[in-house]
């Protein structure tokens, strides 16, 4: 049985990837960019919107509907309703970051984790990548996808204020990173609650109170809001 036909419209990361990826996988796809899609349905088994989430409505709403076709979205935020009024519909959310295209096709193809819902052509894709998958109800989609955002961007961010502590302090990133990493191990492994370390953890009040008085003005608000979460573990 031959792969399935796609047509992926929106070529950016998350696009490119996932084109790649399947490519990779020995499907045969077609990355197209932005413009006059009414006819993107025809001759495909599966349609991917990998626009934008605010563009998913319209861009979906502008394809003239074939029935044997699925028309799918990558949005995590979003539910199935955005894809009127296409019959067959699908959702597929990588929860993974996709920097780039080839590194984003790699971790598409790594064993990663899905959010799927809709149409069961959806579960060919993630088998033919290798990886692994749940369902998220629509009016779960939101919460799920802001816990994807703390997940990564929010961490990310995080990692942001440690890169330029590190500058101050004269230390290289890397390694405060890589301490990071082992906080990840040791939470995957043990729990969030008993992988907590530090000051927070032990309540050692007067250490707590030094770095506050040695943290740069415009890095104080987060260092407390993140320290006000540790202790929220704590208890």
């Amino acid at each position: 049985m031959s792969a399935p036909a796609v047509r992926i419209i929106g070529p950016g990361r998350a696009g490119g990837a996932l084109a790649l990826a399947l490519r990779r996988a020995g499907w045969a796809v077609d990355l197209v960019g932005r413009g006059d899609h009414r006819a993107a349905a025809q001759g495909v088994d599966l349609l991917v919107i990998a626009t934008g989430d605010a563009a998913v409505a319209d861009v979906a709403a502008d394809i003239d509907p074939v029935a044997d076709t699925v028309v799918a979205h990558l949005a995590g935020s979003l539910g199935l309703d955005v894809l009127a009024p296409h019959s067959r519909r699908a959702a597929l959310h990588p929860l993974m970051s996709l920097a780039d295209t080839e590194s984003g096709a790699d971790a598409l193809a790594a064993r990663g984790w899905f959010a799927v819902a809709g149409d069961p052509l959806i579960a060919d894709v993630v088998r033919a990548l290798g990886g692994r998958s749940f369902t998220v109800a629509d009016d779960d989609r939101a919460l799920y996808h802001a816990t994807a955002a703390v997940a990564a961007n929010h961490v990310v961010a995080l990692l942001g204020q440690v890169e330029r502590l590190a500058e101050r302090v004269g230390v290289p990133a890397e390694a405060f990173l890589a301490m990071s990493e082992q906080a990840v191990v040791n939470t995957a492994r043990f729990g969030a609650a008993a992988a907590l370390t530090g000051p927070a953890a032990r309540g050692d009040h007067a250490t707590i109170d030094r770095h506050r008085a040695s943290l740069p003005n415009d890095e104080v608000e987060l260092y407390e809001a993140l320290l006000a979460a540790a202790q929220r573990l704590v208890r």
